[in-house]
């Protein structure tokens, strides 16, 4: 087996896995929405399935690190496509009932988020395996995600709208075991060699709370890996408000309409496809420090800035344009930094608490901008959210400990050619 199958039966698992992520957002919304006719129920399912992805995402970690993140993801991808299968065969039987939907897609829930969390872990094998640079992994994983994202939310629509959200749920179940097919077959021996346990009958074995506890001590002592728990955090809240209010505020005030909405989310997303691809070439290559400073300074505040300004539609696609390239340097960098500063034996946990922490406020982005532009008006609102975006992104720039991000470890010459 070359060693680059690993990485590309990786990559190709990962645009399955995110494509049928895509669907299951758009097809068991619909599903709920049109059998129960209710938008209080949808809501309800919803929020079933973000709040144990996130609690079991955060509490994942010591069950990663144990068992391997190979073995956690592979059993998460079969657990999901028998609990996601079960629903459209429950309908089709008739035997769906309330409680039951909610309780599958909360277990849903709970299996997606270690198994994203798992999934994320196995990049720095994947970095050692193939003798890359953390960069060119990061940034292909990162131009893989955004390119599954924007593909694959345009040909669920198309599916749900053809076959109805039951039967959606059937591609997406397939889905997940193509994903863990393809990832079983092409990463078999990538799992780190564990030794084996000394039989001491006077040892005791550290707890899971234990393990736990030295996941987050870890991180919380390290000033760059908490400052950018806290900072995506805050990042995707902000980007939450952007998405689901200001956004769609500022095209029904400004007369562009829904599909301006469309456009400049397609935009900004296909520009961020091409600047992962890019930092997978180049990233590596750059100072991580200012790489990151001047991405976010292209990819944050101007964009609240134009739709305050009422600026032609044409400029603002162009600063998506230029934004969108800038935020694809962001996740190659951001994650090499993660996955260096992290000992192998605390990556699983220090892995799945900073993908955690960086959902943890996303479901009070909608809230945060209904309430500012209710109170305060869609310009305020925006020049508001877009100060607090440029604050929380540049302030790195008065902390020294921040420029640490460019301390890149040795590497060992490689057996083989880097180019990919």
């Amino acid at each position: 087996m070359s060693r680059r199958t690993p990485l590309w039966g990786y990559l190709v698992a990962e645009a399955v896995s995110i494509s049928g992520t895509r669907l299951s957002m758009i097809a068991i919304p619909w599903f709920v929405l049109t059998s129960t006719r209710s938008a209080t129920m949808t809501g309800l399912v919803a929020a079933a399935e973000m709040a144990p992805l996130v609690l079991l995402q955060f509490l994942s970690g010591p069950f990663i690190d144990r068992l391997g993140a190979r073995r956690v993801a592979l059993f998460c991808d079969w657990a999901s496509a028998l609990v996601v299968g079960t629903i459209p065969l429950l309908h089709e039987l008739g035997l769906l009932t309330i409680p039951a939907l909610v309780g599958l897609v909360a277990l849903a829930g709970a299996l997606r988020g270690p198994g994203d969390a798992a999934r994320h872990a196995m990049l720095p094998l994947l970095v050692e395996h193939a003798h890359l640079p953390t960069e060119r992994v990061t940034g292909l994983a990162g131009a893989v995600e955004r390119s599954a994202s924007l593909v694959g939310a345009a040909v669920a629509g198309a599916v749900v709208a053809a076959v109805g959200g039951a039967d959606a749920l059937v591609v997406d179940a397939g889905s997940f075991l193509l994903s863990a097919v393809v990832l079983g077959i092409t990463t078999r021996g990538l799992s780190p060699a564990r030794p084996e346990p000394e039989e001491d009958a006077h040892e005791v074995a550290s707890s899971y709370v234990r393990e736990l506890r030295d996941g987050w001590r870890f991180m919380r002592r390290d000033p760059v890996l908490m400052g950018i728990g806290v900072m995506v955090a805050v990042t995707n809240l902000l980007d939450q408000a952007w998405s689901v209010v200001l956004v769609p505020v500022w095209a029904k005030e400004s007369g562009y309409g829904v599909a301006a909405v469309g456009l400049l989310a397609a935009t900004f997303g296909a520009s961020a496809v091409v600047g992962s691809v890019l930092a997978a070439a180049w990233a590596e290559r750059l100072p991580r420090y200012r790489t990151y400073l001047v991405a976010f300074l292209m990819c944050g505040a101007p964009r609240f800035v134009m739709l305050a300004l009422d600026a032609p539609l044409w400029s603002i696609l162009l600063v998506a344009v230029v934004g969108g390239c800038a935020s694809g340097f962001l996740n190659p960098v951001l994650g090499a930094v993660l996955f260096e500063r992290t000992p192998p034996d605390l990556m699983g946990r220090v892995s799945a608490m900073n993908i955690a922490m960086s959902w943890s406020l996303i479901p009070l982005g909608g809230i945060l901008g209904g309430v500012a532009v209710s109170t305060a008006g869609l310009v305020p609102a925006l020049l508001l959210v877009g100060a607090a975006y440029l604050v929380t992104t540049m302030a790195p720039a008065v902390q020294p400990r921040w420029k640490e991000m460019d301390h890149r470890p040795a590497r060992e010459p490689a057996g083989e050619p880097t180019s990919v």
